[in-house]
């Protein structure tokens, strides 16, 4: 699991634009119906989920706000929060601001 002991941030707080690229790219997130996603630096995505794996890009927006493009047409606009447990940075949850619909998503 990655280490973020240089950041002060609590359960639910926003992803700072500062942080999103670090948060995002740390490590495998598994999310809790066995899918699992992969940020990479360059702005690309792999999700994984039964099996079947898809490719996106993703940028960040500003503070809290990223977005993601799924070929051919697919984008979803996400604010993203950290999820804390015990003091330590276990994960990121997903909302995305379309729907409202959430993801938690926890660092392999």
């Amino acid at each position: 699991m990655p280490s973020f002991d240089d950041l002060t941030v609590a359960d639910g707080d926003l992803v700072q634009a500062k942080d999103m690229r670090d948060a995002l790219t740390a490590a495998t997130l598994q999310f809790k119906d066995g899918a699992t996603q992969v940020f990479t630096v360059d702005g690309r995505t792999t999700y994984v989920e039964q099996g079947r794996s898809s490719q996106g890009e993703w940028s960040i927006i500003g503070d809290g706000e990223f977005s993601s493009f799924w070929p051919p047409s697919y984008r979803a606009t996400y604010a993203l929060r950290w999820t804390v447990e015990d003091g330590a940075v276990t994960g990121l949850s997903f909302t995305q601001e379309e729907t409202a619909e959430r993801f938690e998503g926890r660092y392999a």
